[in-house]
């Protein structure tokens, strides 16, 4: 297939069907990174493949995109969409701008797709299992967790999760502000362990050994001059870097101690944020995929699972 194309052309392909009801016991976490979750929707369907669909299921950002379809239990939804509709203005362009303020078009991707992939709502609201969206408070700069089981409209919750600072229009929840849940907690394992599960896997979409640079200088500038209005916020922007690296340190030690298992790219993950190339994205999704399959016996050990 030519770089350039609009779609992936193994679509069709593409690992699909339906998990079996099977509930496992423990939560699974879901890194962000906008396209880079690409390698989570692989996870996700090799696990669902397995009937490994965790009890609890908390996102951010991206992960909460992907989280909605896996707690639908939908295999291979989320890959068909990114793969398929990338380069669709309703989703990524002038018109998802137009219609929603922002990079991505969440009118078309929480409503438009139910016309040709609907997803298994029934299901995704059954109350056995649940879905925590990540957002942050553009008032105070702090994370806030909304469950599906709790909140009047969970995929406002989703929308707002994702909704990449900068670039985007602040979304209104219940009276409140917010924005990406990664501004706050790209990696939410601590609430997790507030919430004392004791089988908790980590879905990542960097390598377990990266780390993010200082703040870019031109951010910087750009951060006081937006969110000057929201000190909280903008502090908040300007420690993440530093905070996510102290996430990944202690992710490492909690790893090392077996309190947390972790699933991370196998190799050098190469995909922008914003990534056009379906090709690339569909290589990362079959990273994720293989990545997935490679320890699924791992995984039932570490939940004890048959």
């Amino acid at each position: 297939m030519k770089k350039n194309n609009k779609r992936f052309s193994g679509i069709s392909k593409l690992p699909n069907g339906n998990t079996s009801n099977k509930v496992v016991p423990g939560c699974i976490v879901l890194e962000g990174g906008a396209f880079r979750g690409l390698y989570t929707s692989g996870v996700l369907d090799a696990l669902m493949q397995f009937e490994i669909n965790m009890q609890c299921t908390v996102g951010t950002s991206a992960g909460a995109l992907n989280g909605f379809n896996y707690v639908a239990g939908q295999i291979g939804r989320s890959a068909r969409i990114n793969l398929g509709y990338r380069h669709d203005s309703r989703y990524v362009g002038l018109e998802a701008f137009k219609n929603n303020k922002g990079i991505i078009g969440f009118d078309f991707l929480m409503k438009g797709t139910q016309y040709f992939d609907p997803l298994n709502m029934p299901r995704f609201m059954n109350p056995t299992r649940d879905f925590i969206a990540v957002c942050t408070n553009c008032k105070t700069g702090r994370p806030e967790y909304f469950s599906k089981n709790k909140t009047q409209d969970i995929f406002k919750a989703v929308q707002a999760s994702a909704t990449m600072p900068y670039v985007s229009k602040m979304v209104e929840i219940e009276d409140g502000l917010y924005l990406d849940g990664g501004c706050s907690d790209k990696i939410a394992y601590q609430w997790a362990l507030d919430h004392d599960f004791e089988k908790i896997i980590v879905v990542r979409t960097r390598q377990r050994e990266y780390r993010k640079g200082e703040t870019n200088p031109l951010v910087q500038k750009m951060t006081k001059r937006l969110y000057a209005g929201y000190p909280a916020l903008e502090k908040k922007l300007e420690s993440m870097n530093s905070d996510y690296n102290k996430q990944c340190d202690e992710l490492a030690r909690l790893e090392n101690e077996g309190r947390i298992f972790t699933i991370a790219p196998s190799k050098p993950v190469n995909v922008s944020r914003v990534e056009g190339d379906v090709d690339k994205l569909a290589n990362l999704y079959y990273m994720g995929y293989l990545d997935g399959l490679n320890q699924i016996q791992r995984i039932k050990e570490y939940l004890e699972i048959d």
